[in-house]
């Protein structure tokens, strides 16, 4: 029998590729401890949804054997290009996401047979699971879709955490590469802490359709995602977690002024 508790959801912020090895980051510290104080389960696999992988249409990477590390960053410290996360894959989960992806509407799912973990992926699962023993599955997002075409991709996959699948989005809360504070003492500017209040604000709440509208309901929207790529895993979270389903903020901090590592968990009532 499946532990309730494994019914839940998550949308993680992964922030900086910096988080695999700055220990002054705090989100380190929180994904550090997922084991201990978020999530003292071992889920049978992880379907992972990164910002990272953007296609036209919904991608599941089928990795037979060990998942690459995929180095997609550049100008970073040597030491982040050393290491690994030689995840298996979970070729079974990946036919299976495409079974109900197509089953909810979704024609046209497409396979990569190449593609490993991006640092979205494999960044955060590093710091989650170092033991790289569980199987992971990635799933691609479309950016030139809305918000509301990713919580229906969540509610297709709903059916997974009855299957012992640990369902997570992997983005940031805030992302502006371009008005990062790269100082030694950075400030957190308003219009990052005013979104990321909001956003909480509209998750605890259950305002879901204003999180999908966040374009026009959200303050400084277009500047806390210039591009949608990584909050559109968290619309996946919701989705997948179920209509019923209440928010609980794991954890919250900013840096570098406008990068909000802000992580939800999502539980349906009915568990």
């Amino acid at each position: 029998m499946i532990d309730m508790a494994l019914k839940s959801t998550f949308y993680i912020s992964h922030g900086s590729p910096t988080l695999s090895i700055d220990e002054s980051i705090e989100a380190r510290k929180f994904l550090q401890s997922w084991k201990k104080d978020v999530f003292p389960h071992r889920p049978s696999s992880i379907l992972i949804i990164s910002g990272h992988w953007d296609t036209a249409v919904p991608t599941v990477n089928v990795v037979d054997s060990v998942n690459d590390t995929i180095y997609d960053f550049y100008g970073f410290p040597k030491q982040m290009y050393q290491l690994k996360y030689p995840a298996p894959g979970a070729p079974q989960l990946a036919r299976r996401v495409k079974e109900l992806l197509k089953k909810s509407g979704f024609n046209q799912v497409d396979e990569d047979t190449e593609r490993g973990l991006d640092h979205g992926a494999w960044v955060p699962l590093f710091l989650m699971y170092p033991e790289a023993d569980i199987p992971v599955c990635q799933l691609s997002i479309q950016s030139n879709k809305d918000g509301t075409y990713h919580h229906n991709l969540g509610k297709a996959l709903a059916p997974l955490k009855d299957e012992g699948v640990l369902i997570i989005g992997s983005g940031s809360a805030t992302h502006n590469l371009r008005k990062l504070d790269l100082g030694s003492n950075p400030t957190v500017a308003p219009w990052a802490l005013e979104f990321d209040n909001w956003l909480k604000e509209a998750l605890l709440e259950g305002r879901y359709e204003d999180v999908n509208d966040y374009e026009e309901k959200a303050p400084h929207a277009k500047m806390a995602h210039p591009w949608p790529d990584h909050f559109y895993p968290l619309h996946v979270a919701i989705g997948a977690s179920g209509d019923d389903a209440k928010a609980k903020l794991i954890h919250s901090s900013i840096g570098m002024g406008t990068l909000s590592y802000a992580s939800y968990q999502f539980t349906s009532a009915a568990t």
